[in-house]
């Protein structure tokens, strides 16, 4: 097969879909690899390191996409890229089609066959291509937080840890999974004030095990909520429902209840924001105030550290990628449920219910299309 990966070109974004050791055994399984000249240059790899695992360096993306069989990459393909797609070729990447009815029509028009990372599952029920970018985000999410709460960028001018005499900041974390997991270690070892709210109590029950004392749960309802709010300096929502929007916390009114300065970051923007007052933004432009509030919106926030983020996701995504070149998507699809909750697009289909829930779509059950 050959397997393709362009440069990113959404605003600020220095990842890429494939690192040289997944080309390397991309190549010694048969493959040929093409790589847009200058795609992994953001996350610290030249093209020379890709000839080097085997790879030709190809001088652009309209080839790759005209050449490649599979389209390996990060993020969601921008407009431009959609219309290189073609039917019968494979797209892999993340795509969070539920707020995006755009990008939805154009990969149902193009005919691709289109596996989305964020929704492929394992046997333990989790997300593992959705992982470890989650563990980056929530890695982040305090730190940048920590530097939109200072003054100059709008926030109340509050220290993360405090110090001697004076208290450290207030974290609130909505959500305890992969991201708010690794938000609230993250914002505990930076000397905060911490609590974490989810609905899940066998997942409060594991928090308090494995972290108690670091920070505090709670069992997530608007009751709490409203009376952890205006106590608050940071709010990080970090929820998920695999595939489909995400719900609404918190809602323009209740940033009334917030200190002025307070900062909501948002860590579900990429599946349309958990706050009402959310909209995506850029590494190069990213907060925005609304009614005294700072917004941390950034839709790629892994894309910060590329490297890391590059390295991680790479080593998450190899194994799929190789079974889907060596196999063909319906023959790697019909052996590995996990990777068939993936698809999401087939030829002019939607495949995915949350999507099709989400857009007013109608769907059809992937099962049907590797029977």
């Amino acid at each position: 097969m050959k397997i393709g990966c362009p440069k990113e070109i959404k605003p600020q974004e220095f990842r890429v879909g494939m690192t040289p050791n997944a080309a390397m055994e991309a190549v010694a399984h048969g493959h040929t690899v093409l790589i847009e000249t200058g795609a992994g240059v953001g996350a610290g790899f030249a093209d020379a390191d890709y000839v080097a695992a085997g790879a030709t360096i190809i001088a652009t993306a309209a080839d790759v996409f005209a050449q490649a069989d599979m389209i390996v990459k990060v993020k969601e393909p921008q407009a431009g890229e959609r219309k290189m797609l073609r039917e019968g070729q494979l797209l892999f990447t993340y795509l969070h089609l539920a707020p995006d009815p755009d990008q939805t029509r154009d990969l149902l028009a193009s005919g691709c066959t289109a596996i989305a990372y964020e929704t492929v599952t394992d046997r333990s029920g989790g997300l593992p291509l959705l992982a470890p970018m989650s563990e980056v985000a929530g890695r982040l999410a305090p730190q940048v937080g920590a530097w939109t709460l200072q003054k100059a960028n709008g926030g109340r001018g509050v220290l993360m840890g405090g110090v001697p005499g004076v208290g450290p900041a207030r974290a609130l974390v909505i959500g305890g999974g992969v991201v708010g997991t690794h938000a609230a270690k993250i914002a505990a070892g930076m000397g905060a004030d911490v609590t974490v709210l989810d609905r899940s109590l066998p997942r409060l029950r594991y928090l308090d095990d494995v972290f108690g004392g670091q920070f505090k749960t709670g069992y997530s309802s608007a009751g709490l909520l409203a009376e952890l709010l205006p106590q608050a300096d940071m709010v990080v929502g970090a929820v998920l429902i695999p595939g489909a929007a995400a719900p609404k916390l918190i809602s323009r009114a209740q940033l009334g209840m917030m200190k002025p300065g307070a900062v909501l970051v948002d860590v579900a923007i990429d599946q349309g924001g958990c706050f009402e007052t959310s909209r995506a933004t850029t590494h190069q432009d990213p907060i925005y105030e609304v009614d005294g509030i700072m917004h941390y919106c950034v839709a790629n926030m892994p894309g910060a550290v590329a490297r890391t983020s590059t390295l991680a996701l790479g080593n998450a995504t190899m194994p799929f990628m190789l079974a889907l070149a060596d196999k063909g998507w319906k023959r790697a699809c019909a052996e590995d449920a996990h990777l068939l909750a993936g698809m999401n697009v087939h030829a002019g289909q939607l495949t995915y219910a949350a999507v099709g829930e989400a857009l007013g779509i109608a769907t059809v059950d992937p099962k049907t299309l590797v029977a």
